[in-house]
Protein backbone atom coordinates (compact mmCIF):
# COMPACT_ATOMS: atom_id res chain seq x y z
CA UNK A 1 0.00 0.00 0.00
CA UNK A 2 1.68 3.46 -1.18
CA UNK A 3 1.54 5.93 1.38
CA UNK A 4 1.06 8.83 -0.98
CA UNK A 5 -1.44 8.29 -3.78
CA UNK A 6 -2.22 11.38 -5.44
CA UNK A 7 0.80 13.33 -4.98
CA UNK A 8 3.86 11.72 -7.05
CA UNK A 9 5.74 15.10 -6.53
CA UNK A 10 6.40 14.65 -2.83
CA UNK A 11 7.06 10.65 -3.21
CA UNK A 12 9.57 11.72 -6.11
CA UNK A 13 11.39 14.34 -3.46
CA UNK A 14 11.64 11.50 -0.78
CA UNK A 15 12.65 9.22 -3.45
CA UNK A 16 15.55 12.09 -4.11
CA UNK A 17 15.86 12.43 -0.45
CA UNK A 18 16.76 8.64 0.09
CA UNK A 19 19.26 8.59 -3.14
CA UNK A 20 20.86 11.23 -1.24
CA UNK A 21 21.73 9.65 1.69
CA UNK A 22 23.08 6.45 0.15
CA UNK A 23 24.90 8.11 -2.32
CA UNK A 24 26.87 9.89 0.81
CA UNK A 25 27.13 6.85 2.50
CA UNK A 26 28.99 4.71 -0.41
CA UNK A 27 31.15 7.64 -0.69
CA UNK A 28 31.86 7.77 2.93
CA UNK A 29 32.88 4.61 2.55
CA UNK A 30 35.57 5.32 -0.63
CA UNK A 31 36.27 8.06 2.00
CA UNK A 32 37.66 5.49 4.79
CA UNK A 33 39.07 3.47 2.20
CA UNK A 34 41.26 6.83 0.78
CA UNK A 35 42.02 7.99 4.44
CA UNK A 36 43.64 4.48 4.61
CA UNK A 37 45.29 5.05 1.49
CA UNK A 38 46.98 8.25 2.47
CA UNK A 39 45.04 9.59 -0.74
CA UNK A 40 44.57 12.80 0.81
CA UNK A 41 43.13 14.25 -2.74
CA UNK A 42 40.44 11.84 -3.10
CA UNK A 43 39.90 12.02 0.69
CA UNK A 44 39.26 15.34 0.08
CA UNK A 45 36.58 15.36 -2.34
CA UNK A 46 34.77 12.21 -0.19
CA UNK A 47 34.15 15.07 2.45
CA UNK A 48 33.19 17.55 0.00
CA UNK A 49 30.78 15.38 -2.10
CA UNK A 50 29.69 13.91 1.80
CA UNK A 51 29.04 17.58 2.47
CA UNK A 52 26.67 18.33 -0.76
CA UNK A 53 24.98 15.37 -0.60
CA UNK A 54 23.34 15.49 3.10
CA UNK A 55 23.06 19.07 3.17
CA UNK A 56 20.97 18.00 -0.48
CA UNK A 57 19.14 15.94 1.47
CA UNK A 58 18.67 18.56 4.64
CA UNK A 59 16.71 21.36 1.74
CA UNK A 60 14.76 18.00 0.38
CA UNK A 61 13.69 17.00 3.67
CA UNK A 62 12.68 20.92 4.10
CA UNK A 63 10.81 20.79 0.96
CA UNK A 64 8.68 18.02 1.83
CA UNK A 65 7.75 19.25 5.80
CA UNK A 66 6.64 22.53 4.06
CA UNK A 67 4.63 20.63 1.45
CA UNK A 68 2.88 18.24 3.98
CA UNK A 69 2.26 21.16 6.26
CA UNK A 70 0.66 23.87 3.30
CA UNK A 71 -1.23 20.99 1.54
CA UNK A 72 -2.37 19.49 4.93
CA UNK A 73 -1.59 16.55 3.22
CA UNK A 74 -1.62 12.88 5.46
CA UNK A 75 -2.24 14.31 8.95
CA UNK A 76 -2.63 10.99 10.72
CA UNK A 77 1.04 10.27 9.81
CA UNK A 78 2.80 13.44 9.15
CA UNK A 79 4.65 13.46 12.35
CA UNK A 80 5.72 10.54 11.70
CA UNK A 81 7.04 10.98 8.18
CA UNK A 82 8.87 14.09 9.38
CA UNK A 83 10.55 12.35 11.90
CA UNK A 84 11.58 9.55 10.33
CA UNK A 85 13.20 11.69 7.64
CA UNK A 86 15.09 13.80 10.20
CA UNK A 87 16.72 10.52 11.83
CA UNK A 88 17.54 8.81 8.27
CA UNK A 89 19.41 12.13 8.05
CA UNK A 90 21.20 11.40 11.00
CA UNK A 91 22.61 8.99 8.99
CA UNK A 92 24.58 11.07 6.41
CA UNK A 93 25.34 13.34 9.28
CA UNK A 94 27.27 10.71 11.11
CA UNK A 95 28.92 9.86 7.79
CA UNK A 96 29.73 13.33 7.31
CA UNK A 97 31.25 14.37 10.70
CA UNK A 98 33.55 10.65 10.80
CA UNK A 99 34.86 11.90 7.75
CA UNK A 100 35.43 15.46 9.09
CA UNK A 101 37.28 14.14 12.19
CA UNK A 102 39.10 12.19 10.23
CA UNK A 103 40.43 15.49 8.22
CA UNK A 104 41.11 16.89 11.39
CA UNK A 105 42.49 14.33 13.74
CA UNK A 106 44.69 12.57 11.53
CA UNK A 107 45.01 9.09 13.32
CA UNK A 108 47.92 7.27 13.09
CA UNK A 109 46.77 3.84 11.75
CA UNK A 110 48.75 1.03 11.46
CA UNK A 111 48.19 -0.89 8.49
CA UNK A 112 47.47 -4.23 10.62
CA UNK A 113 44.39 -2.92 11.47
CA UNK A 114 43.29 -1.33 7.78
CA UNK A 115 41.31 -4.35 6.55
CA UNK A 116 39.61 -4.68 9.80
CA UNK A 117 38.37 -0.81 9.74
CA UNK A 118 37.49 -1.45 6.08
CA UNK A 119 34.95 -4.32 7.40
CA UNK A 120 33.67 -2.78 10.11
CA UNK A 121 32.99 0.14 7.17
CA UNK A 122 31.40 -2.03 5.02
CA UNK A 123 29.25 -3.71 7.56
CA UNK A 124 28.25 -0.45 9.06
CA UNK A 125 27.15 0.86 5.42
CA UNK A 126 25.24 -2.57 4.39
CA UNK A 127 23.45 -1.80 7.92
CA UNK A 128 22.43 1.41 6.79
CA UNK A 129 21.89 0.47 3.68
CA UNK A 130 18.94 -2.15 4.48
CA UNK A 131 17.64 1.28 6.48
CA UNK A 132 17.03 2.68 3.40
CA UNK A 133 15.72 -0.34 1.55
CA UNK A 134 13.12 -0.46 4.62
CA UNK A 135 12.29 3.66 4.62
CA UNK A 136 11.46 2.90 0.83
CA UNK A 137 9.02 0.33 1.60
CA UNK A 138 7.60 2.17 3.95
CA UNK A 139 6.41 4.59 1.56
CA UNK A 140 5.61 1.92 -1.12
CA UNK A 141 4.76 -1.16 0.06
CA UNK A 142 4.83 -1.16 3.95
CA UNK A 143 4.52 -4.91 4.23
CA UNK A 144 8.23 -5.46 2.95
CA UNK A 145 9.51 -3.04 6.13
CA UNK A 146 9.88 -5.88 8.59
CA UNK A 147 12.43 -7.98 6.35
CA UNK A 148 14.83 -5.22 5.65
CA UNK A 149 14.72 -4.45 9.69
CA UNK A 150 15.92 -7.62 10.10
CA UNK A 151 19.00 -6.98 8.20
CA UNK A 152 19.60 -4.22 9.65
CA UNK A 153 19.93 -6.00 12.72
CA UNK A 154 22.33 -8.48 11.33
CA UNK A 155 24.54 -6.06 9.80
CA UNK A 156 24.96 -4.24 12.98
CA UNK A 157 25.57 -7.16 14.91
CA UNK A 158 28.33 -7.97 12.99
CA UNK A 159 29.48 -3.94 13.13
CA UNK A 160 29.44 -4.63 16.81
CA UNK A 161 31.19 -8.11 16.30
CA UNK A 162 34.41 -6.53 13.73
CA UNK A 163 34.78 -3.08 16.38
CA UNK A 164 35.20 -5.39 19.75
CA UNK A 165 37.73 -7.39 17.85
CA UNK A 166 39.60 -4.15 16.53
CA UNK A 167 39.55 -2.87 19.91
CA UNK A 168 40.73 -6.03 21.81
CA UNK A 169 43.28 -6.47 19.39
CA UNK A 170 44.16 -2.80 19.56
CA UNK A 171 44.60 -3.34 23.64
CA UNK A 172 45.76 -6.41 23.96
CA UNK A 173 47.17 -7.43 20.85
CA UNK A 174 51.29 -7.30 20.17
CA UNK A 175 51.86 -3.53 18.77
CA UNK A 176 54.01 -0.60 20.23
CA UNK A 177 51.08 1.62 20.43
CA UNK A 178 51.15 4.07 23.62
CA UNK A 179 48.14 4.19 25.35
CA UNK A 180 47.07 7.95 23.95
CA UNK A 181 47.61 6.26 20.38
CA UNK A 182 45.66 2.68 21.46
CA UNK A 183 42.81 5.65 22.74
CA UNK A 184 43.23 7.34 19.56
CA UNK A 185 42.53 4.27 17.24
CA UNK A 186 39.22 3.33 19.77
CA UNK A 187 37.60 6.60 18.99
CA UNK A 188 37.82 6.07 15.49
CA UNK A 189 36.64 2.05 15.85
CA UNK A 190 33.81 3.82 17.81
CA UNK A 191 33.34 6.64 14.71
CA UNK A 192 32.80 3.96 12.29
CA UNK A 193 30.73 1.91 14.02
CA UNK A 194 28.45 4.50 15.68
CA UNK A 195 27.00 4.44 11.58
CA UNK A 196 25.58 1.09 12.03
CA UNK A 197 24.20 2.23 15.69
CA UNK A 198 22.25 5.18 14.32
CA UNK A 199 20.75 2.96 11.87
CA UNK A 200 19.63 0.15 14.49
CA UNK A 201 18.01 3.19 16.55
CA UNK A 202 16.10 4.61 13.34
CA UNK A 203 15.09 0.90 12.57
CA UNK A 204 13.38 0.63 15.98
CA UNK A 205 11.10 3.92 15.50
CA UNK A 206 10.96 2.17 11.37
CA UNK A 207 9.71 -0.40 12.73
CA UNK A 208 6.73 1.10 14.84
CA UNK A 209 5.56 3.32 12.76
CA UNK A 210 4.89 0.28 10.07
CA UNK A 211 3.26 -1.21 12.37
CA UNK A 212 1.21 1.81 12.94
CA UNK A 213 0.15 1.82 9.17
CA UNK A 214 -0.58 -1.74 9.09
CA UNK A 215 -2.92 -2.12 11.74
Amino acid sequence: MQLFKSTSKTIRQIDEFLNSIEQAILIYKEGVANYLKSDLKNFLANIDTVAKLEGRADTIRRWVENELYTRSLLPQYRSDVLRLMEKIDDVADTAKETLYQLDVEQPNIPKDYHDDFIKLAEMSISSAEALLTGARSFFRDVQNVKDSIHIVYFYEKEADRIANNLRRRIFNGNNNLSLSEKQHLRYFVNRVENLSNIAEAVADILAIYAIKRIV
